[in-house]
């Protein structure tokens, strides 16, 4: 028996599971129906990358990964298929998770839907914006459990754990969910007065953001790698690390790495207008991610974290 018999809900949609990638084929689109051809893709992400040919002429996605890894797998379709729920904005469509015993050890599986690279419309920039802004305008109520902000599942930034335990206030989990955590996870790094400073900073983190009028359902991890020009030439967005948070911590990620052209943010804006002091705010939205990055690649990103520090401490 391939299909697991676990699946799991989110605002309609539901996730299979399957013991084998055989199973999922024939789960998928019936019987006879195996790889004709596995062509192998780069992929800047922990995980293989795969286009799969099949024998009933359909071409999808794969990711791999090890066998041990397979939430990595189920929680990106979690958060795939949240995005794919608001209805606002590309993402691949998800067709399932699953694992295989392959030769030795096994691998764990995600099938997408396989995006052809198209060219970007005239609009490309100014429709990204106005769609995520739509995104973020979303009721995201249905994906966080006893409280406003969180998820319906822990899931991963790149290969790091992201908690995701719900709360009331955006402060309290920014706080708790997000920077703690990565902190606790750095210590090692940080002399006795830096510690001091961040004892401060998670103290007084109230002083340092608001709290938005609304939660918005982020992407997570919105930098110019994850977003794909897709079918009609608009954007598809890839390999989120969803949750329910502030709109702002996915326009600060826009611009930790470059950017993303001016167009883009006045459109933005005029969907979901800026709130004053966004700027002020702006790095302290990115010390997450860059405390990720000294986390998983090292000593590199030390001192742009502690700048960060000092400048709110």
């Amino acid at each position: 028996m391939f299909f697991l018999g676990y699946t799991y809900s989110m605002s309609a949609q539901t996730v299979n599971n399957f013991t084998t990638l055989a199973g999922a084929l024939v789960g998928l689109y019936g019987r006879n129906v195996q790889v004709a051809q596995t062509d192998r893709l780069s992929s800047g992400g922990t995980s293989k990358a795969y286009g799969l040919h099949l024998t009933n002429g359909a071409h999808i996605f794969m990711k791999a990964n090890a066998r041990k890894n397979a939430g990595f797998f189920t929680a990106e379709a979690a958060c795939l298929a949240a995005i794919a729920s608001t209805g606002k904005i590309g993402t691949p469509e998800v067709l399932c998770t699953g694992t295989d015993p392959g030769e030795q050890e096994g691998y764990s599986f995600l099938l997408l839907e396989y995006v052809e690279s198209y060219s970007p419309i005239n609009s490309y920039w100014e429709t990204f914006g106005h769609e995520l802004a739509e995104l973020h305008n979303s009721d995201c109520s249905g994906f966080v459990r006893e409280g406003k902000y969180g998820f319906i599942q822990d899931n991963y930034i790149g290969a790091a754990e992201q908690t995701n335990n719900a709360r009331n206030s955006w402060v309290d989990f920014y706080r708790d969910c997000r920077l703690a955590p990565q902190f606790r996870k750095a210590s090692r790094c940080f002399s006795g007065t830096m510690q001091s400073r961040i004892t401060k900073l998670l103290e007084r983190l109230d002083s340092y953001i608001v709290e938005p009028d609304r939660p918005s359902l982020l992407h997570g991890d919105l930098w110019s790698g994850n977003v794909i020009c897709g079918p009609e030439g608009k954007v598809f967005l890839i390999d989120p690390a969803s949750y329910c948070g502030c709109n702002e911590a996915d326009i600060a990620m826009t611009q930790l790495f470059g950017g993303f052209p001016e167009e883009f943010y006045r459109a933005y804006n005029e969907v979901k207008p800026q709130e004053p002091g966004y700027e002020s705010r702006r790095d302290m939205y990115n010390l997450y991610h860059l405390l990720n990055h000294l986390n998983l690649f090292g000593a590199a990103y030390l001192e742009p974290v502690c700048s960060i520090v000092d400048e709110y401490v």
